[in-house]
């Protein structure tokens, strides 16, 4: 009989952290800290291969499940005297998911399941105090309605609201038991007059209901596009956790935190988070009201006024630092802790490896190596390439005017600029037509997370550092300000206003994540410096990688740029791109639209277009400075640089002494119907061979020049691009070496210099071992590779690859991860076959998937030489070549 069912606590449990794929992170975890005699409260744990069964078999469950849950339940009430149910002695549960991978505020939560009519009473005479268990049994109507029922909660709030109106409160708190027992009888009838039947009062039937909702949660809108977000596969599933209640809302001496082991956003070493003393934990997270600092000395630096836990719970405090040191030194990592503290006990709820801030992440694993609790292998597999992205992109010049109209917490660092709105659809929307925007909210809900990463950035009127917005903010790298409390937000009048200062949609303001300032206008930015922690990390993968990582650059400043962050050469020069300049254009067409037979015409153009190419190949030579730089002859369709209007037509008319109508004609011929598909590439190069000849040319010249000039010797790698036949390279070639020869009789140098091609046709793959009889190098084209492997085009897939993955046809766009079962199978049998016939043969990739994480994984599988990708992703490949080596230790 397979065991679906784990249980945990006093002190000992059936799983561990190892079981983390098993039994989910927050399952792992608790079970982790029961075995570490920490005080968890019991439960137990359905485990992650229970929710791929129940979609597998029409979202029903095994028949032995209800019995383990059954006897875990038992254990449960045993361990806390309590009995479920029971209606003198009631024991009552959270209900929780637990995926592998954290997905904060993804999924759904239960809590204080198994209270009704009867249960409640017993209750309040246990506890004493009959306000508590009126407030606990409205809680779970209304998140029970909500998650399990389908009932809006805004029918539960606006029922709230009204009658705190009507009875002149202002805090939750206000309300006495009495007034509970009210709201409750007005709940419960809008849970029947929304779905004709009553609140479930049979407990069983509750349990059942909300293990349901959390399974069910796993393919919601907003976990499915938070997956799609962080690339977590739908096949993982979610675990179920069930645990004894603890209560942080029986009066004064009851609170509920969440807290970091350090500070998340800037990585400083010191204990970082938020309580709230009489309430539940749904309070903090969801900024429902405004938390109190953990600490004296973080209340004293925001200038709060309300009492720490530390001045208001100093001895449940320092148990909590003594548990939070414990868990850090246990897991070697930074951790972000939820705890409950009922009528003076300290419970651990959960914890985790925090999500941090890319900053955070490079400041922590550089201190961990210097404190001795981690190498600096480890602190290089630690930190995500992608987020790195975050530490590349400018933040606000000091030195600025600043129009500071509010401030509220620095809840995720980083600055942007953007224009107001006020929905995440609306957010999607101007993303789309390319807008800049920052998505304002009175606060986020996990519904919003389209929004919130189709904006810039995120600000918020209520809540804390650990809000729904700060942490997937922060995520996401994006600026978030949160718990703006002066700004007044209209949605009906799309407004907000503060100060006196009225802000419409559509106004740009500036957001500041990093001290919580809202500003008017947008205000410039300065480049970020990449020293420090950054240079220290990116050393240690530079020992621990092996593979290379160039650039895909053409021009200077690009080639500059990513120089700067130790791109080892270039990967891909793009010739075409340098033809499109205004000075150079009208050439080109002269080029093009000569008669086909006409060779001279072309060759005089051309040799308007060998000094521009010649400087261009020149400067980036003198960059990289002896650096590899493969450089990609004309691959696009003539067409593409054709005029498009008849003014155009006219001043390349002029410009070349051919009849307009004649250059008419001749652009109609060239035009194609799939021109990705047709002559293009070394076609070009056969049909039009001067072409080539003049870049070849222009390469070689250039490297001389450039030679002379840095001292560096110059081994330019010249890449005949969609190559389908070894008869194709071997013509090419020749003419190659023949220019090549020439230049060395006209000089009386000797160059240095070899030929290659792309692989991006599925035949080339295939042929690589002839083709490498002839190519000293390949270059994998894994963009026009996917293309045509998949026979799609990437300008168009979008338009259906989004519903692939939203069904779960595909789990990644191949456009944006290489696919390793077909392209990748491809780039591995090109690379096998190649080496066959040339065992020395250069291999590297220079497709986007160049500075993808997992592509770049695969590649060291492969054992490719190295990636090439674009400048500002050379860090982010460069720690993913390392993280890949050290993945084959």
């Amino acid at each position: 009989m397979t065991k679906w069912v784990y249980s945990f606590g006093d002190g000992k449990a059936e799983g561990s952290a190892e079981d983390r794929n098993l039994l989910g992170g927050k399952g792992a975890n608790l079970a982790e800290m029961s075995n570490l005699g920490l005080p968890v409260p019991p439960g137990f744990t359905i485990t992650t291969e229970l929710c791929t069964w129940y979609y597998d078999n029409g979202r029903k469950y095994p028949q032995e499940l209800s019995d383990q849950v059954d006897d875990a339940l038992e254990q449960i009430g045993k361990l806390v005297g309590a009995t479920f149910g029971d209606t003198a002695n009631p024991l009552l549960v959270s209900v929780r998911s637990g995926a592998r991978a954290s997905m904060p505020g993804m999924m759904d939560t239960v809590l204080n399941l198994g209270l009704n009519d009867e249960t409640v009473g017993a209750l309040a005479t246990l506890s004493g105090d009959e306000r508590f268990a009126m407030d606990s049994y409205r809680r779970f109507i209304q998140m029970y309605s909500d998650v399990v029922l389908g009932v809006d909660h805004y029918h539960f709030e606006e029922i709230l609201e009204v009658y705190k109106e009507e009875n002149d409160y202002t805090l939750d708190t206000d309300l006495s038991a009495d007034d509970w027992k009210e709201i409750i009888q007005h709940y419960k009838a809008a849970v029947e007059r929304e779905l004709e039947q009553p609140f479930p009062q049979d407990v069983k039937d509750q349990l059942w209901g909300a293990i349901s909702a959390v399974f069910g949660s796993w393919r919601n809108d907003r976990a499915n596009t938070y997956r799609r977000l962080h690339n977590i596969p739908e096949s993982w599933g979610t675990a179920v956790n069930v645990q004894a209640m603890v209560f942080g809302n029986m009066g004064d001496t009851s609170a509920t935190g969440v807290a970091f082991t350090r500070d998340p956003s800037t990585g400083v070493k010191e204990f970082y988070g938020e309580f709230l003393i009489n309430a539940q934990g749904e309070d903090v997270v969801a900024g429902i009201r405004t938390p109190q600092n953990l600490t004296k000395a973080s209340r004293e630096a925001a200038g709060a006024t309300a009492p720490s836990m530390e001045e208001a719970m100093p001895e449940v405090f320092g148990q909590l630092v003594d548990i939070y040191k414990k868990l850090e030194g246990h897991y070697r990592d930074m951790q972000d802790i939820e705890f409950t503290v009922q009528q003076g006990k300290l419970w651990m709820l959960q914890t985790r490896n925090g999500k941090r801030t890319a900053k955070a992440a490079l400041k922590i694993a550089c201190d961990m190596v210097d404190e001795g609790l981690i190498s600096s292998e480890e602190a290089v597999k630690r930190v995500d390439p992608a987020s790195l992205d975050q530490l590349l992109h400018p933040t606000l010049d000091p030195d600025a005017e600043r129009n500071v109209i509010a401030s509220g917490l620095p809840a995720s660092p980083g600055a942007a600029s953007g224009a107001v709105v006020f929905t995440a659809e609306h957010a999607v929307e101007c993303m789309q037509e390319g807008k800049k925007v920052i998505l304002v909210r009175i606060e986020t809900s996990p519904e919003d997370i389209h929004g919130m990463h189709a904006a810039q950035g995120i600000l918020t009127t209520r809540g804390g550092m650990t809000s729904h917005a700060a942490v997937v903010a922060r995520g996401m790298g994006r600026p978030c300000v949160s718990g703006a409390g002066t700004i007044r937000v209209d949605y009906a009048a799309k407004t907000f206003t503060v100060g006196g200062v009225t802000i419409s949609e559509g106004d740009i303001i500036t957001i500041d994540g990093g001290n919580g300032q809202v500003m008017q206008g947008e205000v410039p930015t300065l480049q970020p410096e990449l020293s420090g922690d950054f240079g220290k990390l990116m050393e240690w993968a530079d020992k621990a990688r092996r593979m290379k990582v160039r650039t895909n650059a053409e021009t200077p400043a690009d080639a500059e740029t990513a120089r700067k962050f130790g791109a080892e050469g270039i990967g891909l020069c793009r010739t075409e791109h340098m033809f499109f300049e205004a000075e150079r254009i009208v050439a080109v067409r002269e080029m093009i639209l000569a008669d086909e037979h006409d060779k001279s015409a072309r060759k005089a153009a051309l040799d308007k277009i060998l000094p521009m190419q010649r400087q261009d190949f020149t400067d980036l030579f003198e960059i990289m400075s002896g650096l590899p730089v493969t450089i990609r002859l004309l691959d696009p369709p003539l067409h593409e640089f054709l005029p498009q209007s008849d003014e155009e037509m006219e001043e390349v008319a002029a410009a070349s002494g051919v009849d307009a109508a004649k250059l008419k004609q001749r652009a109609h011929e060239l035009h194609e119907f799939n021109p990705m598909l047709g002559h293009r590439g070394c076609r070009l190069g056969i049909s039009y061979p001067e072409i080539y000849e003049m870049q070849a040319r222009a390469i070689f010249e250039a490297s001389i020049a450039a030679a002379e000039k840095t001292g560096s010797p110059v081994t330019p790698e010249i890449m005949i691009p969609l190559v389908a036949m070894k008869q194709e390279l071997d013509t090419l070639k020749a003419r190659i070496v023949a220019i090549a020869g020439d230049v060395e009789k006209e000089t009386g140098k000797k160059l240095s210099y070899l030929v290659g091609t792309m692989i991006e046709l599925p035949r080339a793959a295939l042929q690589a071992n002839n083709i490498a009889e002839t190519a000293e190098f390949f270059s994998f084209g894994t963009n026009d590779l996917t293309q045509t492997t998949y026979g799609i085009s990437r300008d168009d897939a979008a338009m259906f690859l989004k519903t692939y993955t939203e069904q779960g046809l595909i789990e990644q766009d191949p456009f944006v991860s290489l696919d390793p079962d077909g392209v990748g199978e491809l780039v591995k049998i090109g690379a096998e076959r190649g080496r066959s016939t040339r065992a020395d043969i250069k291999l590297g990739i220079c497709g986007e998937h160049g500075g993808d994480p997992a592509s770049v994984a695969f590649c060291e599988t492969v054992g490719l030489d190295y990636v090439s990708c674009s400048p500002y992703r050379v860090p982010i490949a460069r720690l993913a070549a390392a993280q890949a080596a050290l993945a084959t230790k």
